[in-house]
């Protein structure tokens, strides 16, 4: 089983990225995207990215939000805090996190929260960019559980994590306050399936 799960996980990331040949004309290839780390550098992008409204109403921030606020929010001195930027000619284009919990009794397990730029979905960069994010989880932090929330209504990225083997666990309702409204969403989550070593006493 656990030969299978990395066998998928690789296959996944490979189409995932964008300078491979795609095969489903809908998600044509965009050559010049850059996977970094974010830095300093990318904190004018990153704001501009998530005060656009769009992008606004698929995640939990508020509007207007302040650039020193994502200053605060993606600290480069927490270890546990992998955060990348997808970017196209210096542009930030999208970006994507998994932060380790703090907790010991939660330390085996991450939680994912990524967005694309409207007018650069649907080309393989939110695919990219949590490909990533889970190899890192696979074969550098060593998490069991990768989890994450995703507004019910947000299709594409449901499609997009079911694709990378994630599974809906339950719905929550009224979870967040969006567009004057109450709106749902998924909890999801992705197992790693390999058992963890054990040592015992002799």
């Amino acid at each position: 089983l656990h030969k299978e799960y990395r066998r998928q996980r690789q296959m996944c990331i490979r189409d995932s990225y964008i300078d491979s040949p795609h095969t489903d004309d809908r998600f044509p290839v965009t050559p010049n995207i850059l996977i970094e780390r974010f830095a300093e550098t990318h904190l004018a992008g990153i704001t501009a990215l998530y005060n656009d409204p769009a992008m606004a109403r698929q995640v939990l921030q508020m509007p207007y939000q302040p650039a020193e606020r994502w200053r605060r929010l993606l600290a480069p001195d927490n270890e546990r805090l992998v955060a990348l930027v997808a970017t196209h000619q210096g542009e930030v284009i999208g970006s994507a996190t998994l932060e380790q919990f703090a907790r010991v009794r939660r330390s085996h397990c991450g939680s994912i929260g990524m967005g694309v730029a409207g007018a650069w979905q649907r080309q393989g960069i939110g695919s990219r960019l949590l490909g990533e994010l889970l190899d890192i989880a696979d074969n550098w932090m060593n998490l069991r559980r990768v989890e994450l929330a995703v507004y019910c209504d947000n299709e594409a990225a449901v499609a997009l994590y079911r694709k990378h083997g994630f599974e809906v666990e339950g719905q929550l309702r009224d979870y967040a306050i969006r567009d004057g409204g109450y709106a749902d969403v998924y909890s999801l989550s992705l197992i790693h399936i390999s058992e963890p070593t054990r040592r015992y006493a002799i």
